[in-house]
């Protein structure tokens, strides 16, 4: 038996009222799975804008804590001021650790796209 007869007979097969309803129920559960819908790359078009309205959040972050960072950092030299010291220690970690996850969203887009690590030349 060749692949073309196994897509008649699966397009011969029909579905009970029942198990129709049921199949209705289970993609109207997953549809809900926002996780699901992420990881199979779908989803609703409101999903998709939210995704692209997020997507701005985390670089224009990383943008203002590290200008917050460099000015308390400078100020707090110049003057000698312990609380602009202590921003600046408060800050700068969470520089880091919002970097970090912006390089790391990069990566996995670049993985996404096909681009391998190697072929960086």
């Amino acid at each position: 038996m060749d692949d073309w007869d196994m897509w008649d007979r699966r397009e011969r097969t029909r579905l009970s009222p029942r198990e129709r309803l049921a199949l209705l129920e289970i993609e109207a559960h997953l549809r809900e799975d926002r996780g699901f819908a992420r990881r199979m790359g779908g989803g609703a078009h409101r999903e998709r804008r939210d995704g692209a309205h997020r997507r701005i959040w985390l670089p224009t972050g990383v943008l203002l804590l590290a200008l917050a960072s460099a000015f308390c950092a400078v100020m707090g030299i110049r003057t000698g001021d312990p609380g602009l010291l202590w921003c600046f220690a408060v800050l700068w970690p969470l520089t880091l650790f919002q970097a970090f996850r912006l390089l790391c969203r990069l990566a996995r887009r670049r993985v996404r796209a096909g681009v391998r690590a190697g072929s960086w030349r």
